[in-house]
């Protein structure tokens, strides 16, 4: 047997007035997109802003529905539009931000696994890493250089 020790590398703001100003700007966008989250059930609200090579800047947030699995997530949300939309883009940075109305959110809250996933396919696509900045509704703000560092063990296409 071998053991493997993986370790993850992220940068720690203090507030959003730490960081580089084009990344306020993008965590203001990703903020405004959680303010009008579709959340009635989970009372959770999360918003996705994302910084495209063609200078596009893309929001998203949760859309929940009473049959819990037909929701979608915002960072989820936000890549398939621009998937759609700007196929040949490739995507720099993206800003997430979660709020919820029953305790208060201050610690920096990463994306869900699927929407890790969904990062990795176009991470793994353009060839190229995606900063992500991820908050809560007020406090630190993580960074980490590459969806890798959140999930080291990608499932990716040559597997199958």
């Amino acid at each position: 047997m071998k053991e493997v020790k993986i370790e993850t590398t992220l940068q720690l703001f203090e507030d959003i007035s730490e960081l580089p100003k084009d990344i306020q700007s993008l965590m203001s966008s990703a903020i405004e997109a959680r303010e009008n989250a579709y959340a009635p059930y989970s009372n959770f609200n999360v918003g996705a802003s994302i910084l495209l090579d063609n200078e596009e800047v893309i929001t998203g947030n949760n859309q929940e529905n009473a049959s819990y699995p037909s929701g979608l997530c915002a960072e989820r949300t936000a890549i398939y539009y621009a998937g759609a939309k700007y196929p040949n883009a490739k995507i720099l940075k993206m800003a997430l931000t979660a709020s919820s109305k029953n305790k208060l959110t201050d610690k920096p809250i990463p994306p869900c696994g699927a929407c890790r996933q969904a990062i990795a396919e176009y991470e793994l696509k353009q060839g190229q890493a995606i900063e992500i900045y991820f908050m809560g509704a007020t406090g630190r703000v993580a960074k980490s250089d590459s969806l890798s560092n959140l999930l080291p063990f990608i499932f990716e296409s040559s597997v199958l």
